[in-house]
């Protein structure tokens, strides 16, 4: 499990962000050109080095993950930014196979042009959570 997986299963399970951006749209590591807009990507920007736990075959990770909007317009990007903002943040307990995850917003980016005439920024966000090994 990556901070990425996490961020992604909380982007699914987020009625503000699926009212905004279909599910099939948010992906993970990479956006095909042409891909239907508006478009979440969701990649690892980094990921401090895993410390084992006292709890054997564990350790916790703390990872910045990025999630990129891709929209038409830019009215449309700063409607999904903002439903990407309120995902659920803070202490929020087990997703999938991780446990004790902690999300925080760690910074808006820019607003750039992206490729075909696309509106495009990212919100990072810092996941900490503790994984089997």
């Amino acid at each position: 499990m990556t901070g990425a997986d996490i961020i992604g299963a909380l982007l699914l399970a987020d009625a503000g962000v699926i009212a905004k951006v279909p599910a099939k749209h948010i992906k993970a590591g990479r956006l095909a050109d042409g891909s239907g807009l508006p478009s979440l990507l969701v990649r690892v920007v980094s990921l401090i080095d895993r410390q084992p736990l006292r709890r054997a075959g564990w350790e916790r990770s703390t990872a910045r993950v990025s999630v990129t909007v891709r929209a038409k317009s830019y009215r449309e990007q700063n409607a999904v930014i903002a439903a990407v903002r309120k995902m659920p943040r803070g202490a929020v307990g087990t997703v999938g196979a991780a446990e004790n995850v902690v999300v925080l917003t760690a910074g808006l980016g820019p607003d750039v042009n992206g490729p075909g005439d696309t509106f495009e920024q990212t919100q990072d966000f810092r996941v900490s959570f503790d994984a089997l090994l």
